[in-house]
């Protein structure tokens, strides 16, 4: 039976663009919080660390983060610097603060 542990997202930074991403159910890359995959079985959790790790030429500094299930379902941060990272640099508003 799998050991259930606090709820994660993997998480990197895009290498190229710097954008924050998460890794999807699939194992593909997102910009968008809610479409990661949100992982509760610690050996799944960090088989998909090492998977996304490898992929040097996508990721910089992938690392698993806390998150938890919302009403909806989807994952949201439990930790500030998380939300600082979903939501953008907080100097002046542009990138993702702009489209909101």
């Amino acid at each position: 039976m799998p050991r259930a542990v606090t709820p994660k997202v993997i998480t990197a930074n895009h290498l190229l663009e710097g954008d924050v991403i998460y890794m999807t159910d699939a194992g593909a890359w997102t910009r968008n919080l809610a479409e990661a995959a949100l992982l509760t079985d610690e050996a799944d959790a960090d088989l998909r660390l090492i998977e996304a790790q490898q992929q040097k030429d996508v990721t910089v500094g992938a690392y698993l983060a806390d998150a938890k299930a919302g009403d909806d379902g989807r994952p949201e941060p439990t930790h500030f610097r998380e939300e600082f990272r979903r939501t953008g640099p907080s100097n002046y508003f542009h990138g993702k603060q702009a489209e909101a």
